[in-house]
């Protein structure tokens, strides 16, 4: 046999009782924006870039090509540079990981952990490959020239 509320309350089994307050509503949001990595990663990857830039520019050394090739260097250190300010604005009280830090533990993902290693292969994965094809193209361009 089926009980209802009515029931359970007639019975003694239950009790109306007040709605608990409600916690203050808190309007301050903690805030994180350290990306989790050490900022030697961060680093490798921007030297990366930039060294891709120097190594097409050097091989195909041509005026036409300085503005745009300072132009993308623009975009890479706005790109770069921008998240590195922004991680130390006020109210932010995270640091970003150490070496040591993140050797230990690696990186937390939607996915679970990370080994460092790993981590470190993802991140620097399209950088390192972008550098040796500039150094293949300029290495062509250098033998059919």
């Amino acid at each position: 046999m089926r009980h209802t509320a009515y029931d359970l309350i007639a019975r003694g089994d239950a009790f109306v009782v007040a709605q608990p307050d409600a916690p203050a509503t808190r309007h301050q949001v903690d805030t994180d924006r350290n990306f989790g990595l050490p900022s030697a990663l961060y680093g490798i990857t921007v030297s990366c870039y930039l060294g891709f830039l120097v190594i097409v520019g050097t091989a195909f050394a041509n005026p036409g090509l300085a503005i745009p090739l300072a132009i993308f260097a623009l975009f890479i250190v706005a790109g770069f540079g921008v998240p590195a300010i922004w991680t130390r604005l006020a109210g932010n009280t995270t640091a970003p990981q150490t070496l040591g830090a993140f050797g230990r533990s690696g990186i937390m993902t939607s996915t679970g952990r990370l080994a460092p290693r790993d981590a470190t292969i993802q991140v620097l994965i399209l950088p390192v490959l972008l550098v040796v094809w500039g150094l293949a193209v300029a290495l062509i361009a250098a033998v059919v020239t």
